[in-house]
Parts: C-alpha cells; structure tokens; sequence
C-alpha cells in the first residue's frame, strides 16, 4: 500500500504543470496582496476576492493535483484516458496582464468605497522560468469621515413617517465614509417605507451628495429622497396605499375549494384589511403558507385601487387575493436501508403512511413500521446470534401553538410547531430482550427574521421494560460478585425516564451554536416524598413497583468555520456535555450516558472504544456499557478543501474523552479530577474523503490515534504518533453528513 502511494505521488510530483501552456505564455503560480505600510482597517484577505485572476486550486492551500492530473492527460481527446484526466484536473491558469489591470481598477474602486477616496493600486510580476508570481500593492492613503449629515425629504408625508426613526439611523458625525454603510441605510429606509404602506417605493428613491470640506479628510453628506416619478409623468407625491380587502381563492383549475380551515387562512396571513401595506407582512405570509405541508404553492396578487394620482379623491387602497394549491393529503413510502453497528452489518426497512391535512389545519399524521435484522459476531455462550427490531410509531405535528396560554398576536408572528408522538419498540438481542413505550410533547418555534431556534420538551416519558435476560448473560455480568457493575445492572431493570427539556440553536454565517438542558424524575420524586412513599433495598422510591430516573443534563455545542479562500476552509469545534444524577438515581442511565470516539467525535478511537479518563477495557464485549460517563469534552479543528468533481477533502485533528463523576470500581481511573483530566485528553488525526452529492453529503474518514490516555507502562501506547503502528491504532469511519 506504501509503495502504491509513493509511486503515484512520484508521477504526480514529477509532472510539468506548464506543459500545457502555450508558447509566449507563463503558468499564473501565486496572487498576493498586500498594503505599503501598516493598514489595520485594510482587510487584504477579503480584497483579494476582487483579484479577476486566481492561481489553480491547491489542496488544502499547499498541493496543486487537479493541474497535476491535467497535466498527465495526453493530447488525443478521443481516448478514455485524457477525456477523463482533463474532466477530473484543472487546466492550467495562463497570465493575463489585462486581467491584470482591470484588478487594479476593481480594488482601487473597492478601497475607495471603504472610505479611502486617495486610494492607488499597482502590480507587481515576477517571472521565474514559465511562471509568473504577481503582487498587487494597496496604497490607501488615509480614511476619510463624516463630518455633517443633512436629510433632504422632498415628500412631507414621507418626511413625517420618518420623523420618529433617528434612533435607528445608521449614518452618523465622525463614523467612516463607506459606500457599503451607504446603500444599506437606502435599503434600510426603503424597508420602512415599505413597511407603512409605499406599496411602490424603491431605493433608487434616495441618493447621495458627497462634497469634501477643504483639504482634510472630512465629507459633508447629503441624503436625498426625491418624489415619485414614473414615465414622462410630472413627480408627484409617493402613494401610501391601505389594505382594502384580504380574499382566498383555489389555484387549482380541476378543484374550486381551499381544503384549509378559514381560521388557518387567516393565522397565515399577515396583511390586515384597513391596515396599512407592509412588504414584511407580504413576506410572512409567504413564508407561513409555505411551512404548511399541505400547501403546494401560494401566489398572492395586489391590485391597487383609486391609483391615479391626478384623478384620485380617497384614499389609496390594495386588494390582496390569495390563490392556493394544496397537496394530496396521503401518501405511502417504503425505505429500505443497510446498517452498521461496531461492525455488525445488517439491514433495515420502514414503511410510511402521512396525512399532510388530518384536521384541514395542514395537522400531519406520520406513521411508521420499521423492521431491522443484524448478524452479531463474537458471542460465545448464546443459543441466538442475530439482532432483531421492530418499531411502530406514530407523530402527529400541528404547524402552529397548540397551549392555551400562547396569545393569538405571539401565535401570528412566529413560526411554531407542536408534536405528540407514541412510540414502542421491541428489541430481541442474544443477551437480553428490551422493550420501550415512549410517549412526548413538544414545541419548535422560531422567529421568521431571526437566526434563533427554541424547543421545549414538555412531556418526554420513556418505560424501559427486560422481559427476558438470559441465564449467561445474568451469570457473568449481572449476578458475578467479581463484577460489580452497578452500571451494567441498574440498566438492565425496568426503569421509567420522565423529561422536561429546553433547547436553544443559533445558525448565521460561519457561527453555529446549539444548547440542551434538561432535567427528569422531580415531579415524580416530590409526589413520592409527599405521599412517604417506601423505598426499596438501595433506598430509592418505586413508582408501580418500578424505579424512575432522576437527574440533570446540559450540552454546549458551538463551531466555527474560517473561510480562507473559495476552496479552503478551516472548521473549529467545541462540544461539552455533563449530566448528574442524584436523589432517586445513583447512575445515569445508558440514553444519556457519553461515549468518546467514532465518525463524530474523536476518530482516532472507533465508536465507544474510548475513555472514560485512564479506563482500559478488557472485556470487548460489554464495553459498550463501561465505556460511557458523565461528562464529555470534545475539540476538534478540520481543514476542508475541495478537490475536484464532486470530491472534498479533509485533514482534521480531534482531541477529548468521557469521565464519570462519581467512583465506580468497575471503571477505574474513569472519574473526572481537575488536575489530572488534561493528561486524559486521547488526541487523534486523519485524512478524509467527502462525496458531495449537493443533497446528502456520503464521509469517509481514516483517524489515528495520537495520544492515548489507556495505557499500562508501555510509552509506545501511550505516544502512538511517535511510534505508530497501524493496525492497532487506526480506525475507519463512514457517515452521512459532515461530523460538525
């Protein structure tokens, strides 16, 4: 495999990337850009997005392979080979000085919207053999600033709605002179205008007049907002129109009717008659009709009555007629799918029946039977070596508030979902039966201009049940003094799980932030101390002869993605997680453990096979238990860049682990201590391929252990980068989807 590698990098490294560049002509190698002189406010590495001329893509910023792959493909087009090295390479970048200049053109122009109206830019070349390294040298001068701000509102009608919005003005005396700022006060402006009824205004309204005050870097400005005109017509006042009349009507030919209450027409749309027009509202109701699964489309027409401006005597007014289409209410899926648990393979299929109109409220009724059948391997003792699931489950989602504390004017401006759902599983394992009834409530909500997503978890209950244990599986782990797994035992007896959670998720641009808490068996708990409930022999209260969980957990997620250039990107990770239980509960149970390693955590170690702290399992095949905790910290830093085709590429490096926070014997060197937890860190890196399918994202990531925190005395195991051994410290993931 080594020699394999080495022998394509070889051909690679030797190939000449400027054998396709004609004669006369030099191979674009390098763009920089850079300020003579010290320019903090200069950003360079966003200035260079104006460069017209970019050098052939490099993987991850250093290896130039897809020019390398086109350089290997031959001259003939009609053969296989070089049809495909040039489909999956690059050509190479040939210089061209007039792109060149116009380069300068583009970010003189771009420093001079910045503020920096002395700007100068020139290129630099460097020639070496057939390659040509240029450098583009800002030369900004100094910034120039708003000295006085003066509004000229031809309209005194518009000039009276805007009177009471100085506070959010955007422009103010002393703040840098930028044309970006500039054009988003116009759109800021067109928007509130928009908002109070100017059904036809735009921002091509309002202009600017710079004129600089003598020699110093100081401009006077002058917002101008014109009257209305249109055609050859003489500018008139701008029409404020009101909201006349709201109609709904079927936008399907073959179906007259709307199959949607008129309660729910009216919750969705956000234009009110005898209110004033506002284009957010016009966007609302788009948006809300659009989040109903039973609506296939929505066009919504405005009709502006009494609209001639020399004619008309009243007021100016809109008619809004919503035309909707719905969907067929049924319909019926098979999926069938291939899966992989710690290596057993098996396969699974599900069968869907949805309502998307169960009540003529877009109410979505989901109801699915799923099978699943996996070969184990590596039991011994057992008269059954398969894994069987079966699973019925029922949702049914209302698109909107379903509480009757929630006002109708909170239930109109957000976006919201309710959901119950009823679900039991039947689970046929070598070692055990188990059987789960869970029942929920919850909300999802949003706001429709903001990034904020909220859940609440009302009522989550869960009823874990074994019917049947087998006598090995009892014998060896949950009857053997040696053991002593409190562990392994407390999650092999019927157990009742009640939770109330909430979550909180954030998603602008490169930041993406998500938050749980959550909380389980306080009610419970206090019904039993006020009714002086007994306890049983490890001093914790039943419910119908049953223990109930009692603990609290919280999760932090946040990453943050670094954009270097169109193919180039760093993404950092940060994930926490810590869960305590107490009162009723002396363990957590196994749901809400942690676990280390696997396709998203740290890929050195595969799934469960790491932590927690200094804990070394010995006994394969119950580590899926005695390799959880209570707290999880996971850190991880990717560097991603694309490839070609539909290939990306990633080297990453992850660092974390699992600990509990009490001392159990079964997990020794497993609890969490301050001092020592940096030294349990299991650090791991690898290389990975991503087929980007536009759709679904299909991962395949090779990690290597780095440093392990479970080792005895060997400084081998506990370094492996230093002394790596292959088959004992990699591991080879596959996912769908990007791990964070």
């Amino acid at each position: 495999m080594k020699a394999v590698m080495g022998c394509v990098v070889l051909v690679l490294a030797s190939c000449n990337t400027t054998r396709y560049v004609p004669e006369g002509q030099t191979l674009l190698n390098t763009v920089s850009v850079k300020t003579m002189g010290d320019y903090p406010q200069v950003n360079t590495a966003t200035l260079r997005n104006y460069v017209r001329q970019q050098p052939n893509t490099r993987w991850f910023s250093i290896f130039r392979l897809p020019l390398h792959t086109y350089s290997l493909s031959g001259t003939d087009t009609t053969k296989w080979m070089t049809r495909t090295l040039r489909a999956i390479g690059e050509p190479p970048v040939l210089f061209d000085s007039l792109k060149a200049v116009s380069s300068c053109t583009d970010l003189r122009q771009q420093l001079r919207n910045e503020g920096f109206l002395n700007a100068e830019v020139v290129y630099e070349t460097r020639h070496h053999g057939r390659k040509t390294d240029i450098t583009y040298w800002l030369q900004p001068g100094q910034p120039y600033f708003i000295h006085n701000i003066r509004y000229q509102i031809d309209d005194p009608q518009v000039a009276q709605v805007l009177s009471g919005d100085s506070v959010r003005r955007l422009l103010h005396e002393g703040m840098r002179f930028e044309v970006a700022l500039l054009d988003t006060e116009r759109k800021r402006i067109t928007a509130l205008l928009a908002d109070s009824g100017y059904y036809r205004f735009h921002k091509e309204f309002i202009t600017y007049r710079a004129d600089t005050v003598g020699k110093s870097n100081l401009v006077n400005l002058t917002l101008h907002l014109s009257l209305f005109r249109q055609n050859n017509r003489p500018d008139t006042l701008h029409t404020r129109y009101m909201v006349r009349h709201v109609g709904y009507a079927s936008g399907d030919p073959s179906d007259k009717h709307i199959h949607l209450r008129r309660q729910v027409l009216e919750e969705c749309t956000h234009l009110s008659e005898g209110q004033y027009y506002s284009a957010t509202g016009l966007r609302n109701t788009y948006n809300h009709f659009g989040r109903l699964q039973a609506v296939r489309y929505t066009n919504i027409q405005l009709t502006p009555v009494n609209d001639n401006p020399t004619e008309r005597r009243e007021l100016p007014l809109l008619d809004c007629d919503i035309q909707i289409q719905t969907n067929k209410p049924s319909t019926l899926s098979f999926q069938p799918e291939g899966t992989n648990t710690a290596g057993d393979l098996g396969a699974a299929a599900s069968l869907t029946y949805q309502n998307r109109n169960l009540f003529r409220g877009s109410e979505v009724l989901s109801v699915q039977l799923r099978g699943a059948y996996e070969a184990i391997r590596g039991l011994e003792g057992y008269s059954n070596q398969d894994f069987t699931e079966y699973s019925l489950e029922a949702r049914l989602q209302f698109p909107r508030f379903i509480a009757p504390i929630i006002s109708r004017d909170l239930r109109h401006r957000l976006n919201a979902t309710s959901e119950v759902s009823l679900l039991y599983d039947l689970q046929d394992r070598p070692e055990f039966h188990r059987r789960v009834l869970s029942a929920a409530w919850r909300y999802r909500w949003e706001h429709p201009q903001r990034h904020d997503h909220f859940q609440l978890d009302l009522l989550d209950v869960d009823y874990v049940f074994m019917p049947w244990i087998s006598d090995t599986f009892k014998k060896e782990y949950l009857e053997s003094e040696t053991s002593r797994n409190a562990i392994l035992r407390y999650n092999y007896e019927d157990l009742f799980i009640t939770k109330l959670g909430f979550g909180y998720s954030y998603a602008n641009g490169p930041v993406a932030l998500k938050t749980n808490i959550e909380t389980s068996g306080n009610l419970l708990q206090f019904g039993a101390n006020m009714l002086g409930a007994e306890k049983d022999g490890q001093q914790h209260h039943r419910l119908f002869n049953i223990a109930f969980a009692q603990y609290v957990k919280a999760d932090f997620d946040i990453t943050r993605s670094i954009v270097i250039d169109q193919s180039n990107s760093v993404v950092l990770h940060l994930g926490f997680g810590i869960a305590y239980p107490y009162g009723n509960s002396s363990v957590l149970p196994f749901e809400k453990r942690y676990f280390a390693g696997g396709a998203n955590s740290v890929r050195g170690w595969s799934v469960r096979s790491l932590g927690p702290g200094r804990y070394k399992e010995r006994d394969g095949r119950i580590n899926f238990i005695n390799q959880t905790g209570d707290m999880k910290l996971d850190l991880n830093a990717e560097y991603r860049t694309h490839l070609f085709w539909k290939l990306d590429g990633a080297a990453f490096v992850d660092a974390g682990n699992v600990w509990t926070l009490r001392q159990y014997d079964i997990q020794p060197g497993g609890q969490f201590k301050l001092k020592d937890f940096h030294k349990q860190l299991a650090v791991g890196y690898g290389l990975g391929i991503r087929f980007n399918m536009g759709y679904f994202i299909l991962r395949f990531d090779l990690g290597m252990k780095a440093i392990n925190p479970a080792y005895e005395e060997d400084e081998e195991e506990h370094y492996p980068i230093l002394h790596p051994h292959f088959s004992r410290d990699y591991a080879f993931h596959f996912a769908v989807g990007l791990p964070f």
